[in-house]
């Protein structure tokens, strides 16, 4: 099978985890017959040193063209970086907002698991997380806060600022299906976070969901107001199967629930539109602190390969090895920076994908 990629390596440390993430989608190839073709495209600021802009038109083109995009990390350090000097429009995480709109990739995905080989790194009691967790919380991408009209204006000399909420039965719709057919393939529970004791764009959420909820009589649904959900995720994690939400509610929970895991960089993202088509990245940032040092964790990008190959080449079998891999050199005790601990062995950001790699077979 040929697997047509477009690349992403991003800024800071994304071209070293993103190299790695390739080199293990190479071996899998090599493994199960399939040709990874991959095409270079720029974002971020690396696309403003080369073109000025974070993301252009021909970018664009090149990532819709293709199968799927394998994506490294944007942006820099806001305080010392030249990118942040730039209207905000033209600053790095501009274009990650422009591409997720423009290839309308409106559901993401974002699975926090706990591994028994990494326990030590969790940051909550050991009764809490004896039984581990595995929840995927379900974002949703392309409404919102964040795509709404915004605007700073002076009333009466008072600066004052807005920024609008919006969402439409359609957007919520959509979203929450594809988290129900995701339910339905794991623990068969959702549940929804919302603020609908407040927020009317909430009351709408809570009921368009459970109106779909529906068309999937097996799959559990509950609702959650999103303080809640938060106070949870560090009482009871276990509790969580799908977390299905909308767009900044959901940008908070997952980050939460990353380092409830132990660390971002063990965590992988889908973005998907209504097709096959998906952008695939780590959770983390562009860590410009560590760029160059080779201690990156590889990990984030290598599990976000094993979505890709999962969601849009419905190649399962691969991912499962990808996935088996990893937690194969955990079991061995190899560790990056990150996830050091005591009586592990410490190894780089190449070691890693190495490793990775020599445990992939059929």
């Amino acid at each position: 099978m040929k697997l047509n990629i477009g690349v992403i390596k991003g800024d800071g440390i994304g071209p070293e985890i993103v190299s790695e993430a390739m080199k293990v989608l190479d071996r899998i190839g090599e493994v199960f017959g399939h040709e990874c073709c991959y095409t270079q495209l720029l974002m971020g600021g690396a696309s403003i040193d080369v073109n000025g802009v974070p993301l252009t038109d021909e970018t664009i083109g090149l990532a819709r063209a293709s199968d799927a995009v394998l994506m490294g990390s944007i942006g820099g350090d806001a305080g010392t970086s030249p990118w942040y000097q730039l209207e905000p429009s033209k600053r790095p995480e501009a274009g990650l907002l422009k591409i997720r709109k423009e290839l309308n990739l409106f559901a993401n995905l974002r699975p926090a698991v706990l591994y028994d080989e990494l326990k030590d790194a969790c940051p909550l009691k050991e009764e809490i997380i004896k039984d581990g967790f595995d929840m995927m919380i379900m974002r949703e991408l392309t409404g919102g806060l964040y795509f709404g009209e915004r605007k700073t204006v002076d009333i009466d000399g008072v600066r004052t600022a807005y920024d609008e909420l919006t969402y439409n039965e359609k957007e919520i719709r959509r979203i929450a299906r594809r988290g129900f057919e995701i339910a339905a393939k794991r623990r068969k529970k959702v549940t929804s976070v919302d603020k609908a004791n407040v927020l009317d764009s909430s009351r709408l959420w809570r009921n368009v969901v459970e109106e779909t909820a529906k068309d999937y009589p097996d799959v559990a649904l509950e609702h959650m107001l999103v303080d809640n959900c938060a106070m949870q995720l560090v009482k009871a994690p276990g509790q969580f199967d799908v977390i299905l939400t909308e767009n900044m509610f959901g940008d908070i929970l997952s980050d939460e629930a990353s380092m409830v895991a132990g660390s971002i960089g063990m965590l992988p993202s889908a973005s998907l539109n209504e097709t096959k088509f998906g952008l695939y990245e780590p959770s983390g940032g562009s860590a410009p602190d560590i760029v160059g040092k080779g201690i990156a964790n590889p990990i984030a990008a290598t599990l976000s390969a094993a979505m890709m190959l999962r969601f849009s080449f419905d190649l399962d079998m691969e991912a499962n090895t990808v996935e088996n891999a990893v937690s194969q050199v955990l079991r061995e005790g190899y560790r990056t920076a990150d996830i050091m601990a005591a009586g592990k062995i410490q190894i780089g950001t190449r070691e890693m994908g190495e490793k990775i790699c020599s445990y992939i077979q059929r």
